[in-house]
């Protein structure tokens, strides 16, 4: 899911009457979870795709801080 962020994707899972979406980032040495949402339209919802920059944003920034200390 480029629109998200560099190495982001989503996972799709069908259940009873709705498909469940998982958005994550895949890191290094790690496989993020950005958001959890039932998704019921064929485009993923602007508010999400910004939860999903906002949330990877701060990972990255708590990674880098990790880094350099």
């Amino acid at each position: 899911m480029p629109v998200a962020g560099r190495q982001c994707h989503e996972l799709r899972i069908g259940d009873h009457d709705q498909t469940w979406r998982i958005v994550y980032h895949v890191a290094r040495d790690a496989v993020v979870i950005l958001e959890v949402f039932s998704k019921k339209t064929p485009t993923t919802p602007v508010q999400i795709v910004k939860v999903c920059q906002k949330r990877l944003a701060a990972y990255l920034r708590a990674i880098s801080d990790k880094e350099h200390t």
